[in-house]
């Protein structure tokens, strides 16, 4: 029961494969930590699941800011005497062409994706370090390790999500603390919904894609089962991985997939 009685803090847990996750984590026996920047959001999963006879609570983190994420991780340290796993998962969907792009979107994009996962980092791991254990999950995306036109900002600092983790991973291991990197591909969350900067008919745009979308409560145990087994990279759903692993092996499918990407979202391009 590697989760029983273990202390976890889920960024982005509100809502899609952040709240899946903290609910999957209580029903395995861990003290849970909510943090949003939608509040409520957080305290109603939290209440959620302390009704269900869960150990949970909210906490407001905006991410973007490292005084917010310094002090979640503190609160709980002082609260729970130590934190056993970081999940930092909050982000956001930017798209649409590059030539489309603002410098606003870019920013919006590294601030979040991956300044955020980088706050995270850099408030849990010093107290994991003192603990001599713990575990840092980074939520990135098949976009990070396959990238695909059409979601430049997204794939960038999802692709540094990755980088980042393999280096923690590598300099962590001798200090008895884990690092795990989470690369899903479509998983049913409203991050298309929510993303900024893609002029296109989003929900065309997933039936373009013509793959089932993995539900957020079956992505949340794919994700505890790699972390169970410390497993660097996991990346799911199976469809995922098929084309993970051929653009590895064929490094030249990368072309006629990224055509095939291109050639899909212009078909749902949403004229002004």
């Amino acid at each position: 029961m590697p989760f029983q009685n273990q202390i976890a803090i889920v960024t982005g847990g509100a809502s899609g494969i952040g709240k899946a996750l903290c609910e999957e984590l209580a029903l395995r026996g861990a003290t849970v930590v909510v943090a949003d920047i939608q509040l409520p959001g957080a305290q109603s999963v939290a209440v959620s699941i302390t009704r269900l006879g869960g150990r949970a609570s909210a906490a407001f983190v905006d991410v973007r800011q490292a005084p917010d994420v310094r002090m979640l991780v503190d609160n709980t340290v002082r609260e729970h005497g130590r934190l056993d796993f970081m999940f930092n998962n909050a982000g956001i969907g930017v798209g649409g062409e590059i030539r489309e792009l603002t410098l606003e979107h870019w920013r919006t994009a590294v601030d979040i994706n991956l300044l955020g996962v980088i706050q995270g980092v850099m408030a849990a791991y010093p107290v994991m370090l003192r603990q001599g254990a713990g575990h840092i999950v980074n939520i990135a995306s098949l976009a990070g390790l396959v990238p695909a036109p059409g979601f430049g900002p997204y794939a960038a600092t999802k692709a540094a999500v990755v980088s980042l983790t393999s280096v923690l991973r590598a300099e962590a291991e001798s200090h008895g603390v884990r690092a795990s990197v989470v690369c899903p591909g479509f998983v049913k969350t409203a991050i298309f919904e929510n993303a900024i900067g893609m002029q296109v008919d989003k929900e065309e745009l997933i039936s373009k894609f013509g793959m089932p979308l993995m539900p957020a409560e079956d992505a949340a145990r794919v994700i505890l089962r790699g972390v169970e087994r410390n497993q660097a990279v996991i990346v799911f759903p199976p469809s995922a991985r098929m084309v993970w692993r051929l653009v590895r092996l064929c490094p030249w499918l990368l072309v006629p997939f990224q055509r095939l990407i291109r050639g899909r979202l212009r078909s749902v391009r949403r004229l002004s």
